[in-house]
């Protein structure tokens, strides 16, 4: 499962059961920040997630700025929670490509604020289960 950190909303992804293709799930607040992490840990349980990836915000030039900061805390609290392993994947243009790509499809305005973020979710598990299978 892929987790797309956002200050208001966080995009989740899952894959198929053989880790090849990548599917846009969901969109879940991120307030109250108390529970987001209970929240997400609560879907990992219920989509059976064996591991999670979490979307790094890397600056352009490959710095980290307070969302990485974020976005490493948040992963950590997962890790804590759900016992699962959380990889951490450089999440630079996702977003931007997830709006080209609904635009492209199309998709009006609403639609793609209600869609971007777990298009961008599915993006980088796409992009880790890609690393994945390069590596193996």
């Amino acid at each position: 499962m892929a987790v797309d950190p956002g200050s208001r909303r966080v995009g989740i992804a899952v894959s198929d059961p053989t880790g090849t293709i990548a599917q846009p799930l969901t969109v879940v607040p991120a307030q109250p920040a108390a529970t987001l992490v209970a929240r997400l840990a609560a879907l990992a349980r219920e989509q059976e997630a064996g591991r999670l990836v979490v979307g790094l915000p890397r600056r352009m030039d490959g710095g980290q700025g307070p969302e990485a900061l974020a976005a490493r805390a948040l992963a950590d609290d997962l890790r804590r929670a759900t016992g699962l392993p959380v990889t951490l994947v450089d999440e630079r243009l996702t977003s931007v490509a997830a709006e080209r790509a609904l635009l492209a499809g199309g998709a009006s305005r609403a639609r793609r604020r209600q869609l971007s973020d777990q298009v961008a979710a599915a993006l980088i598990l796409q992009s880790h289960l890609d690393a994945e299978a390069r590596r193996s």
